[in-house]
């Protein structure tokens, strides 16, 4: 039998309320769904500094840091709701990048914790286009690393009456919208793994 998939889903905001947490959940459960095993983490649980190179020289690399890139490279794909600021991602989320990218001593593989992984985007957002333009930002950033984007993604506009009480999606078309994102990463990147 195929080893499972293993997926990191995450939201890069660290609002306790965030619209995008709410929407990486729903996507997650269509990964699990269609198989995966995900594993659900909040950005607030690993504060970074912001990332400088002559700090890390001198100090070493943050143990949050050190967890966080170890996670990334423990799953095989990565499911990420990406809020917009100012037309790009947030400066969390691109934090995040930035400290898990960087190597490690004695490490031979190059971008481990990116390279090869499926990855799937989606966006909420207070807005009429749902975060699209951020999305094309962490689409390029992601995929210069080496990721394997899957093609589609989801944009949720007007996030502030998008949600009912428990979460999910009122507009039960987007809700399978998202859903069905989950399972697509699910599938794909279980491909991936064999």
């Amino acid at each position: 039998m195929a080893e499972r998939l293993r997926v990191l889903a995450f939201a890069g905001s660290t609002r306790k309320d965030s619209f995008n947490r709410k929407l990486v959940g729903v996507a997650a459960t269509g990964a699990r769904e269609a198989g995966a095993v995900v594993s659900e983490i909040d950005l607030a649980d690993f504060r970074l500094p912001l990332f400088e190179q002559d700090e890390e020289a001198a100090h070493g690399k943050p143990d949050r840091a050190i967890a966080l890139k170890q996670l990334f490279v423990n799953h095989d794909a990565l499911l990420i709701a990406s809020p917009e600021y100012n037309g790009s991602l947030t400066g969390v989320l691109k934090n995040t990048i930035d400290w898990v990218s960087r190597s490690d001593d004695g490490e031979t593989t190059p971008l481990v914790a990116f390279r090869g992984k499926a990855v799937a985007l989606m966006s909420a957002s207070p807005g009429v286009l749902g975060g699209l333009r951020g999305l094309v930002h962490l689409r390029a950033i992601l995929g210069g690393l080496g990721c394997i984007m899957l093609p589609e993604q989801v944009a949720v506009p007007m996030a502030r009456e998008a949600f009912d009480t428990g979460g999910g999606l009122s507009d039960q078309r987007q809700q399978e919208k998202v859903l069905g994102l989950g399972r697509s990463l699910a599938q794909v990147g279980q491909k991936l793994i064999g």
